[in-house]
């Protein structure tokens, strides 16, 4: 199975790539893209989707993992941007037949560290343990597009029980 996990941002978009394997996980191409922050709105928005698209195209993921948005009450023109930015990737998901998964930033370092408020160090490292990687991943946005499609891989390892009625 293949996991395309990202990390929304209208400025920056982390994105990691992993083939999940039974139980193994590796990371077959981590990055991040860019868009102009002084172009328009709808420009900004095109780049994106053309940039989820040329992903999508070349790895053909199975399940795309997003980051929930986190809003916070004092910010929420943060979170109406950004919520675009989120818009256009899961539309582009959508349009290109893959599963999409969302997960919170809690349960995302939960799943990997066993604590929802583990710290960027903290998730960075337990990647760096996870994936045998030779150092921990940089920048944050592609730590935190890792952690996603880890996240995700982590839930599809778990059976569900079977409920006797």
């Amino acid at each position: 199975m293949i996991l395309l996990g990202i990390d929304p941002g209208l400025q920056v978009c982390g994105y990691a790539v992993v083939k999940k394997e039974r139980l193994r996980q590796t990371l077959l191409e981590a990055g991040i893209f860019r868009t102009d922050g002084a172009a328009a709105l709808e420009a900004r928005l095109n780049q994106i989707a053309e940039d989820i698209q040329t992903l999508l195209q070349t790895h053909q993921p199975d399940v795309v993992a997003v980051e929930q948005l986190y809003a916070h009450y004092k910010h929420p023109r943060t979170a109406i941007l950004m919520g675009h930015a989120r818009g256009v990737i899961l539309q582009q998901a959508a349009q290109a037949g893959a599963v999409v998964q969302s997960f919170s930033a809690t349960r995302i370092k939960k799943s990997l560290t066993g604590n929802g408020r583990a710290s960027k160090g903290q998730m960075q490292r337990a990647i760096q343990t996870m994936l045998n990687l030779s150092e921990p991943p940089e920048p944050p946005d592609v730590a935190d597009a890792i952690a996603a499609a880890l996240c995700c891989a982590n839930e599809k390892n778990r059976v569900n029980p079977v409920h006797s009625v």
